[in-house]
C-alpha cells in the first residue's frame, strides 16, 4: 500500500489565509477535497515518473506529426472523433508544446503505465505549483515533486505569445474560463500571474463576457482579441450556440482561428492527442511499426520507442475482442470522457454469462452543466419537487452525451490502494498519480485518491520525495 503522511494538523491551520484564496475550491461538494496528509514517492519512484513522462510525451508528439502529416482528415472524424471543424484546424502543425497532464497508474507490483493525457485543458495546477509547497512546509524533511512547475508554465506561455507573434498576432493576452466556477476561475488565475511575472501583458475576463463578431473578431467590451488562453473544452465550444438566436458562436470562434485572426492557447492541435482515439492509433502504430517501411517508406518508431512503448503503454484497440479473446479485464473509455465519466471497467466473466461492468457516480463538471443548456429536454408537468426533476434530468443529459460517443478500449492496470490518513479521519481510495508536461518538460505530480474510476470527487494528495 502506498505510504502517506499525515501532517497532525487542522483544516483551519493548513488552508486559512492566503491558500484558501488561492485554492478556496480545498473543499469541494461539501467533502474535502484537498487532504492534510501527503503521498509519498521514492527518489527512484520519482525519477522514474519523470523520465517516463518525457517519454511518452516524446511518443504523443512523434504520433501527433505523423497523424498530422500522413492521415486524412475522415480519419480524424471517424476514428479520434473530431468535428470535422476541428479536425481541419488540428493539421496545422505548431511547433511549441502546451500545457499537459499526463495520468499514471502504479501498480501494486510497481509497474508503471500511462493510462491517458489531457492535452487539451488540464487543471489542478495551483494545487501542484503552489499548494504542495507550503504544505511541505510542515515536512521539511521531504522534497518537493513540482518545485520546477512555475518556471516551465512561465517558459511555455513566452514561447507560445512569441509564436503567436511571429504569425502577426500580438497584443495582450486574454485568460478565460467561468467565472462563477472557483476552480475553474482560480486555475486561470494562477497561470495569469505566471505570464504577468514572465513579463507578459495579461488580463482575465470571464468566458460569459467574450463577444464574437463573426468574421471579423471576438471581442471583451471594445477590445478585440487577438491571443486567448482558455480553460474551455474545444469540443464543447465547436458545438456552442448563442441561446436566443441558435447561432453557431463556437464555430464562429473557431472560424476566426482558421482566419488567422485568433490564436489559442493549447492550440487546436492538441484535440488530437486529447481524443482518446490517439491512444489506439498509437498502439496501432506501434503492432504495425516493422510492416510500415514497405507500406509507407520508413519506420515511425525506433527500437528504443518500441521499448518505451512496452514499458509505459498498455494495449488499446478500437474494438474489446482482443481482450474479450484472451479473457483479460479492460476499461472502455468514451473518446472525450472527462473525470471518469463514460469509463467502465470490464472483468471478463470466469462462467457463463455476460462481463461485469463498473461505472462511475460523480458530480458535474461546470462545462458538463453547460451541455445540459443546450442538450437538456425542456421540463413537462409533473408531480415531483422541480429541483429533483431539474437535477434528474440534468444527469441524464449528461450520461447520454458519454454514452454516445465511440469508445476505445484499454487494458485494465490494477491500481494502488491507499489511505490517506488526516486528523479528520482517514481516506481510503485508490492512487492516481497526474504528471504535468508543460512546454516538454516534466512539471510535477498531482497525486489524487479516489475509486477505481478516477472522478472529480476524488481527492488530491500531495506529492513528497522521501530523502
Amino acid at each position: 500500500m502506498r505510504q502517506t503522511r499525515n501532517l497532525q494538523l487542522s483544516r483551519e491551520v493548513l488552508f486559512s489565509g492566503e491558500v484558501a484564496e488561492v485554492v478556496p475550491y480545498h473543499i469541494m461538494y461539501d467533502k474535502p477535497y484537498c487532504l492534510s496528509a501527503l503521498t509519498l514517492y521514492t527518489s527512484h519512484e520519482y525519477e522514474q515518473l519523470a523520465l517516463g513522462s518525457q517519454r511518452v510525451h516524446q511518443l504523443y508528439r512523434k504520433t501527433l506529426r505523423f497523424v498530422q502529416q500522413h492521415l486524412p482528415e475522415p480519419y480524424l472524424i471517424h476514428q479520434l472523433g473530431l468535428h470535422p471543424l476541428l479536425a481541419a484546424l488540428a493539421t496545422e502543425q505548431i511547433d511549441w508544446d502546451g500545457i499537459t497532464r499526463l495520468d499514471w497508474i502504479i501498480s501494486p507490483n510497481g509497474d508503471m503505465k500511462c493510462i491517458e493525457n489531457n492535452t487539451d485543458t488540464p487543471s489542478g495546477i495551483p494545487e501542484v505549483a503552489y499548494l504542495e509547497g507550503k504544505l511541505l512546509q510542515y515536512a521539511p524533511d521531504l522534497r518537493p515533486a513540482s518545485a520546477q512547475m512555475d518556471e516551465c508554465i512561465r517558459e511555455m506561455f513566452l514561447s507560445a505569445v512569441y509564436d503567436y507573434r511571429q504569425r502577426g498576432l500580438g497584443g495582450i493576452l486574454y485568460m478565460t474560463s467561468y467565472d462563477w466556477h472557483d476552480e475553474d476561475r482560480m486555475n486561470t488565475l494562477y497561470l495569469l500571474e505566471q505570464c504577468k511575472r514572465a513579463g507578459i501583458d495579461a488580463v482575465y475576463v470571464p468566458l460569459e463576457q467574450l463577444r464574437i463578431v463573426p468574421g471579423d473578431g471576438l471581442f471583451y467590451e471594445q477590445q478585440k482579441i487577438e491571443l486567448l488562453y482558455r480553460l474551455y473544452p474545444l469540443e464543447y465550444l465547436v458545438e456552442d450556440r448563442e441561446e436566443d438566436s441558435g447561432r453557431t458562436v463556437g464555430e464562429d470562434l473557431l472560424h476566426l482561428v482558421a482566419d488567422g485572426k485568433l490564436g489559442l492557447i493549447n492550440p487546436v492541435q492538441h484535440m488530437i492527442t486529447q481524443s482518446k482515439g490517439f491512444l489506439a492509433t498509437l498502439w496501432s502504430l506501434y503492432e504495425r511499426n516493422d510492416q510500415m517501411a514497405e507500406q509507407i517508406g520508413f519506420t515511425l518508431f525506433t527500437e528504443e520507442e518500441c521499448q518505451w512503448i512496452e514499458r509505459y503503454m498498455l494495449p488499446t484497440y478500437f474494438t474489446p475482442e482482443p481482450f474479450i479473446l484472451a479473457d483479460i479485464p479492460y476499461v472502455s473509455k468514451g473518446f472525450f470522457g472527462r473525470e471518469g465519466q463514460g469509463t467502465k471497467l470490464i472483468q471478463q466473466p470466469q462462467l457463463q454469462g455476460e462481463p461485469v461492468a463498473e461505472t462511475v457516480d460523480r458530480s458535474p463538471s461546470p462545462q458538463e452543466q453547460a451541455i445540459t443548456e443546450t442538450q437538456m429536454p425542456s421540463a413537462g408537468a409533473s408531480d415531483s419537487d422541480p429541483t429533483d426533476r431539474a437535477e434528474d434530468e440534468a444527469a441524464a443529459a449528461i450520461a447520454a452525451y458519454y454514452e454516445h460517443q465511440l469508445q476505445i478500449y484499454q487494458q485494465l492496470q490494477p491500481m494502488e490502494p491507499v489511505c490517506a490518513q488526516t486528523v479528520e479521519g482517514d481516506f481510503d481510495g485508490y492512487l492516481l498519480t497526474g504528471a504535468f508536461v508543460i512546454g516538454g518538460q516534466f512539471a510535477g505530480l498531482l497525486p489524487r485518491i479516489g475509486g477505481k474510476v478516477t472522478d472529480n470527487l476524488a481527492c488530491y494528495c500531495a506529492a513528497a520525495i522521501l530523502p
